[in-house]
């Protein structure tokens, strides 16, 4: 099996900066962060591991939080580097993540006007989810008015302190707990009338019912004292 060759340039990590994981339209802190960068790479030498935002990404739906993940292939019985992770697409899940957005956000007062421009990610089939995930983040930035470089990178890079992205951002762990640098205030959400807000959902929820304050947002969620 010839080795894959990631659509993204790579590029070598320059010592002390920040690496951040490959997310699936990633949460919102994962974003704030991103948003503060002059470039970014993303870590594609890692080893896969199930449960993460690599492969998954939390949306508001009308009974609550849903949990939308993509199947991938593995092999079995080996460590599997992310840039090396195949998109199983058996199950139509990329039809089934669609019809649960139009489901969940259809009323939602941004989504009529952006539906058109990410239903083409849900229509093409990428062999591999670094790919997926790295043209889903430059477009998501792209759309913030953000022109910021983004990357994959060349070697691993470990993980250097509990202030690294990917030390922190993971669906298992207590947000308040593990990110106490991020202070997200409310905002409306299609069914926060009767179901509450939930903070640090995918990125989509955040547009799709903030439009073009979504960048004003990400940037003031974050403490200002933190460097990142």
């Amino acid at each position: 099996m010839e080795p894959h060759v990631p659509h993204c340039q790579s590029k070598q990590v320059i010592p002390f900066s920040l690496v951040f994981p490959a997310l699936y339209n990633g949460p919102v802190n994962y974003y704030a962060r991103l948003v503060r960068q002059k470039e970014i790479v993303l870590e594609q030498h890692d080893n896969y591991s199930k449960q993460t935002y690599r492969n998954r990404c939390m949306i508001m739906g009308p009974n609550g939080v849903i949990a939308l993940s993509i199947p991938v292939i593995k092999l079995h019985g080996s460590k599997t580097h992310v840039k090396d992770i195949r998109i199983d697409y058996d199950s139509h899940w990329n039809k089934i993540h669609w019809k649960s957005l139009v489901a969940s956000y259809a009323s939602s007062p941004f989504f009529e006007y952006l539906s058109d421009e990410l239903s083409p990610f849900y229509e093409k089939r990428y062999e591999f989810l670094i790919d997926l995930n790295h043209q889903l983040v430059d477009h998501t930035l792209r759309h913030l008015g953000l022109n910021i470089p983004v990357s994959c990178s060349v070697s691993f890079t470990g993980v250097s302190s509990e202030r690294d992205p990917r030390h922190f951002i993971h669906p298992k762990k207590d947000q308040a707990v593990a990110d106490p640098g991020f202070r997200p205030e409310a905002y409306h959400q299609v069914f926060s009338d009767r179901l509450g807000f939930q903070s640090n959902l995918s990125i989509l929820d955040l547009i799709f019912n903030e439009g073009p304050g979504a960048l004003n947002y990400l940037q003031r969620s974050i403490k200002t004292y933190i460097q990142q």
